[in-house]
């Protein structure tokens, strides 16, 4: 088995796309791969999990214990010939200053081999002691090696590897350099979803012959291998129970964000989640409840506001009691309106406000929130002194809003609606710009699901 995790110096330094040419470049060669992601996120999993043909599982010290996230790296890579983890930000960067959260942490946790991408533009000879600053710093962390990324030319490429070599220990295992071929658009929060890029699958191979071509993938392989250690494989907590609800999910360009462990446990609760396409679909599948996740409604305004029959079937069915759980841009499109670039569309109208977007983020990074006893799901509702650790990361703000509005999130930490409250009320529902996951500590999906059935 390989396995490895590739980190970096810093952001935007060209994980992914390193890490999403490398999964399906040994995917190619007809290698089993799964990948991992550090950190909440949800477009990176996205190109990850189309790469390497399988669900991508995120990793998180802020929402799970550390055995959790032990039990579900064994759990998801078993089988797998290879298990391939992108981190988030820089290899020792993290919210403790003592790094027990960082990359280099879950790398030592897991007993992962490294792949450095150094971004090295406008460097030469100054990449060798950011190399030995890095391999100095925590020696229990096992660097493999080094992808040097955004290589202006072959003159600078020769300057780069003579430096590494003459100063590190480490060995280049490739130098990509500046492809316009290698890029996926982005946009404000991250790259574009891989349900928004025309041909996917076609970027993804462009993206997979540039890494084959400038990386050595046998060294790579050579350099991660570990032996396979027959340990027991975690097994899945709690009991399957028998499919007896449905609740729609919405599916579409619109909204997508939503993490596999949460889908699982949908259907561990018995669920059937039933897709519904708020571009296409003119109504509602016959379902008992619904979940509008994240995604960029903001991009589809015309199509959002032009399916008016979609926004009457779901105003319907809150207005009728139907239970509805909405985060983020779910609870955008369920406001009056949706603002951006001048633009203005109108959308559901549940919410008595205006989303309005801005050109900078409002709410980014971890949340923490305790509930009030006028959370409409009653498991919540009744441990209001507990913390909930979530995460938010929205350009939009509610503006305009109805000041008798109910809100039963009190946030500890992050910003939610208005900085100090989240998660808005009506009838049945619940919108929020908290993005949930389920873990241990938040099982929300039950949660979601016993409300469901309580309301039938």
């Amino acid at each position: 088995m390989n396995r490895f995790l590739i980190s970096a110096a810093h952001k935007s330094s060209g994980k992914t796309i390193v890490s999403v040419g490398l999964a399906a470049a040994l995917r190619q060669r007809g290698l089993s791969v799964v990948s991992f992601k550090k950190g909440p996120d949800y477009i990176d999993p996205m190109w990850l999990g189309q790469a390497s043909g399988s669900p991508c599982w995120n990793l998180d010290f802020f929402t799970m214990h550390s055995d959790e996230i032990t039990a579900c790296y064994r759990r998801r890579s078993h089988g797998a010939d290879v298990a391939l983890v992108e981190g988030n930000k820089g290899l020792h960067d993290g919210l403790d200053v003592e790094g027990g959260d960082s990359n280099a942490a879950l790398a030592k946790q897991l007993d992962l081999p490294v792949v450095l991408v150094i971004d090295v533009t406008g460097i030469t000879r100054g990449i060798a002691p950011l190399l030995t600053g890095y391999t100095a710093f925590d020696p229990a962390v096992g660097i493999a090696g080094v992808i040097l990324n955004r290589v202006a030319g072959p003159r600078q490429e020769t300057k780069l590897r003579a430096a590494v070599e003459r100063y590190t220990a480490l060995p280049v295992l490739g130098a990509i350099p500046r492809l316009e071929s290698t890029i996926i658009e982005e946009r404000h929060l991250g790259l574009v979803p891989t349900g928004e890029q025309g041909q996917v699958q076609d970027r993804i191979q462009n993206v997979a012959y540039e890494i084959a071509r400038c990386v050595n993938i046998d060294q790579l392989l050579h350099l991660t291998t570990t032996p396979v250690v027959a340990k027991p494989v975690p097994p899945e907590v709690g009991y399957s129970n028998p499919i007896d609800l449905r609740i729609g999910i919405a599916r579409d360009p619109a909204f997508g964000f939503y993490y596999p462990d949460d889908l699982a446990a949908f259907a561990k609760a018995g669920v059937e989640l039933v897709p519904f396409d708020t571009l296409r679909d003119s109504c509602l599948p016959e379902v008992e409840g619904l979940f509008i996740g994240g995604g960029f409604p903001e991009s589809f305004l015309d199509g959002l506001s032009a399916n008016t029959g979609m926004r009457t079937a779901v105003r319907r069915f809150i207005e009728a009691d139907g239970p509805v759980y909405a985060e983020c841009g779910g609870l955008m499109y369920l406001c009056r309106s949706i603002h951006w670039q001048g633009q203005r569309a109108d959308m559901v109208g549940v919410v008595p406000a205006d989303a309005v977007v801005k050109t900078r983020p409002v709410g980014r990074g971890y949340m923490v929130f305790n509930p009030t006893p006028h959370h409409p799901w009653p498991v919540v509702a009744a441990s209001p002194d507990k913390e909930y650790r979530v995460h938010e990361f929205h350009y939009s703000q509610l503006e305009n809003l109805d000041n008798r509005t109910n809100m039963v999130l009190q946030v500890k930490r992050g910003h939610g609606i208005n900085g100090q409250f989240d998660g808005f009320v009506y009838r049945n529902l619940l919108a929020t710009y908290a993005h949930q996951r389920h873990v241990r500590d938040n099982p929300w999906v039950d949660g979601f699901v016993d409300f469901v059935r309580a309301c039938r």
